[in-house]
Parts: C-alpha cells; structure tokens; sequence
C-alpha cells in the first residue's frame, strides 16, 4: 500500500509564523499560528537599561555608547531560535513526513540552521518570500511546486 506523504508547510517572518497543511482537496489551511511575544515592544522595553556612556579625551564631555546588537535583530534570532526547535519538535514526534520553509531569505538562512539532522532531511524545498500575511487562499500560487491545485468533487 501506498502511503501518502503529509505535508507541513511553515510560513515565517522575523516575529509571525504560521503551519499550514493541505487538505484532502489540496486547499491549505493553518494549523496553527506563532507570533514573537516580543513583536511589537519598543526598543526601550526590550533592553535592559540605558546603554553606557563614556567621557572624551580631549575634554570633560560624556557621550553615550552605541549597543553592539540591535535588541529587535537579537528578538528576531530568539524566535528563530524557537521556532527551529518548534519544528524540530514536531518533526520528532511523526507530525509531517516533508517539510517546506517560506520566510524572507535573512530569515530563511537562520531557520534552516536551527533544524537537527532528521528535520533536515524531511525538508523538500524553501521559498525566500516573505508570505505570512497571505491568506490560506492565495498561498497555492506561490507553493504550486509543492502543492497541487484545489480539486473540489
């Protein structure tokens, strides 16, 4: 007996993600939505306090100090972070047999990192658009290397 392929598609930006899955007609739906607790915060509100500040050689005058990292672009890698291991998770326990990632490329790069070796291999293909506000409807067009059109009887 055949056994068909389940298919998890992940649709992600910097803070949104989103699991969609075909349904027996091929129509997508999502399973399931993931957002960044951290998505919307201020820049302020993300760091801990003030950053440092330093005097002047050449007189009494202080100046503030520039951070290394941009707390949004560390929140970012977090929930890269985490939804690797989201995935990950999901993958362990059976949940999908071939794996599509849809992020923006930067995005992209850093989610494929965070996949162990077993994930890796389920995963079929990637797509470096950034497609998280599309709706389940009009995703088919751009996954239609994946995912075959609606067959409504």
């Amino acid at each position: 007996m055949v056994k068909h392929r389940s298919l998890c598609i992940v649709v992600a930006d910097g803070g949104q993600a989103r699991f969609v899955r075909p349904a027996a007609d091929h129509a997508l739906h999502t399973l399931e939505t993931v957002e960044a607790t951290s998505l919307h915060q201020q820049s302020s509100d993300l760091k801990s306090d003030r950053p440092g500040r330093s005097f002047e050689s050449a007189n009494p005058a202080r100046h503030a100090l520039a951070p290394r990292t941009d707390p949004h672009a560390m929140e970012k890698e977090r929930f890269a972070q985490f939804l690797g291991g989201k995935i990950c998770a999901e993958s362990g326990q059976g949940a999908f047999d071939a794996l599509v990632l849809v992020a923006p490329a930067h995005v992209l790069a850093e989610l494929r990192g965070t996949l162990d070796e077993e994930t890796a291999k389920k995963l079929v293909g990637t797509l470096a658009k950034d497609l998280v506000k599309v709706p389940d409807e009009a995703l088919q067009p751009h996954l239609q290397e994946w995912v075959r059109p609606v067959h409504r009887q």
